[in-house]
């Protein structure tokens, strides 16, 4: 007899699932009854905030579901600051967790990790949040889930497990097959005038977001058809490779890429919210798009939130980009305004490479140091002083070499378990995977320290570049320009290098450029995880001399 918890394995399998982080609990051990013998790697992070973080990872740079299995109670309280991220940045997460017995739900009995409503819990960070009421019901809301993951904007899903519906039989369900399922096409009369309006425009702009990550081609060609200068969000750079004449990276919140911006008379917006923490994260206000905004998206209620359109269409990304190219073929494009495109671009470009101050030079420098001695890494960041600058002014090759939580729902500690993610969903290319770099201050480590313990467990070679300032440095600043006296900032820093050690890693400490050259070529060969500490004060001075 196959029971739910075995043949729920089963089907993920179907699904393609290769990778499941959780803590195993007396309530969810019938998931590991299965688990145990599919082809489905297992790894124990050490908190199941770490598990969400891991599969975020995971999923940013492998494009499948991050999937975790979860108690109910404390597992499901735990995990929703990661689901927060998630949804925030429109990753596809599975979350699967125990939940009461049927009988017992929500009746108030001092049950062990009872939740008065689990499911009402997590719904606010969650795309749905479904309560299976029988084992019979398990095909079909797996199928609801990956019908969102593959064609709608994908967002973490929760399926809760009664304790009673785990062990149910379930043979019955083992012959089910996996749904697949195609993304919207493009509507032929929005292309249409999408089209005949991108033709006319003299002087045609880009946005392009996360939603459009896997619309690289398409979106290049687009671009260069258009002559239209191309800024990306945190969460889509590498959509044009660094030194593209069109791309003018991620600035949107200075005041010379608004003012390019405001001087486009169309502007297309693809895969991307147009929200705060992309176009203003300076929270100054001012970002004005003044002429005729046209957007397309695969959510049809993200059309018209922030800005609304002149025209929206409700796409993929890709299907759009390619339809807007076949469509811009019927008409002729060859008066455009000469000072615009590659022009403005390499000025704007320019004019922003002049501007950047010593602290930018400093940890851009540092960002450099790391590409020299690593070209293919996989950057992933917390809320740390190199990830702001470097979400200014670095500009990938590819796409899904850089994320990070500063931006978005904006968690401390999420960089190093969704490296340790990020390196478990990286591809093999014949010489290795990609190494995977984690970039995280002093502060935002202490959230997950722990987990370097489950990188040595796991053989995860992820690379820790602490940037230590002992302390909130970021908020410190904040509450001093707005005549606050600094309390809760200036925190006890630990002895980084002895805890890492302690928990597994090699680790040490570095001074200036080529000592951390060295260090980075040395930890790629390594089989383990490695924590290599900055100190920016010592930093800034090396860099100054």
């Amino acid at each position: 007899m196959a029971t739910c918890g075995e043949v729920l394995v089963k089907l993920l399998e179907g699904y393609g699932v290769e990778q499941v982080f959780g803590i195993p609990g007396v309530h969810t051990v019938e998931l590991y009854r299965g688990l145990a013998r599919s082809s489905i790697r297992h790894v124990t992070p050490r908190h199941e905030q770490g598990a969400g973080f891991m599969a975020d990872g995971y999923a940013r740079v492998s494009g499948k579901p991050g999937v975790c299995f979860i108690i109910t109670g404390p597992g499901m309280t735990n995990i929703t600051t990661a689901m927060g991220q998630a949804y925030a940045d429109s990753i596809p997460m599975l979350v699967i967790s125990s939940v009461q017995s049927r009988s017992q739900l929500g009746g108030g009995r001092g049950k062990l990790h009872e939740l008065p409503n689990q499911s009402a819990l997590v719904s606010g960070v969650a795309a749905f949040s479904h309560t299976l009421m029988s084992a019979a019901e398990l095909p079909g809301v797996l199928a609801r889930a990956f019908a969102l993951f593959q064609a709608s904007r994908p967002r973490p899903v929760h399926i809760e497990i009664p304790l009673d519906v785990l062990v149910e039989e379930a043979d019955a369900l083992l012959a089910s097959t996996p749904v697949n399922i195609s993304r919207a096409g493009a509507a032929p009369s929005a292309v249409a005038q999408m089209s005949a309006m991108l033709a006319k425009a003299q002087r045609p702009l880009i946005l392009a977001g996360g939603g459009a990550i896997d619309a690289a081609r398409e979106l290049t060609e687009l671009a260069e058809c258009l002559g239209a200068p191309v800024a990306l969000t945190i969460n889509a750079k590498g959509l044009l490779p660094s030194r593209h004449p069109l791309l003018i990276g991620s600035t949107q919140s200075l005041v010379a890429t608004r003012a390019l911006v405001a001087e486009a008379d169309v502007v297309l917006a693809i895969g991307t919210e147009l929200a705060e923490t992309d176009y203003d994260i300076t929270f100054a206000g001012g970002f004005e798009i003044p002429g005729a905004l046209l957007r397309i998206d695969i959510d049809p209620d993200q059309t018209v939130r922030n800005y609304p359109p002149y025209l929206a269409l409700v796409a993929d990304a890709r299907s759009a980009s390619q339809a807007l190219l076949d469509g811009l073929k019927q008409h002729s494009l060859t008066w455009r305004d000469s000072d615009w495109g590659q022009v403005r671009a390499a000025r704007l470009r320019a004019d922003l490479d002049r501007d950047w101050d010593v602290a930018t030079r400093a940890q851009t420098l540092f960002i450099d140091t790391v590409l020299q001695a690593l070209p293919d890494a996989v950057f992933v960041g917390d809320s740390t002083q190199p990830v702001y600058t470097g979400n200014l002014t670095f500009n990938p090759e590819h796409p899904r070499r850089w994320f990070n939580a500063s931006t978005g729902y904006g968690t401390l500690g999420y960089a190093l378990p969704a490296a340790i993610g990020a390196w478990l969903g990286g591809v093999d290319s014949g010489h290795g995977r990609p190494p995977v770099v984690c970039l995280i201050g002093d502060g935002g480590l202490q959230f997950t320290l722990p987990e370097l313990a489950s990188a040595v467990e796991a053989g995860v070679p992820v690379i820790v570049l602490l940037w230590n300032n002992q302390g909130y440095e970021e908020i410190k600043k904040y509450m001093v320009n707005r005549a606050i006296e600094p309390v809760g900032v200036d925190i006890y820093t630990p002895d980084f290098i002895g805890v890492a050690k302690a928990l597994g890693c090699f680790a040490h400490a570095i001074d200036g450029v080529e000592p951390l050259r060295a260090a980075l070529l040395a930890a790629q060969d390594r089989q383990g995880p490695t924590l290599i500490e900055i100190d920016q004060a010592r930093w800034m001075m090396e860099v100054a001399q």
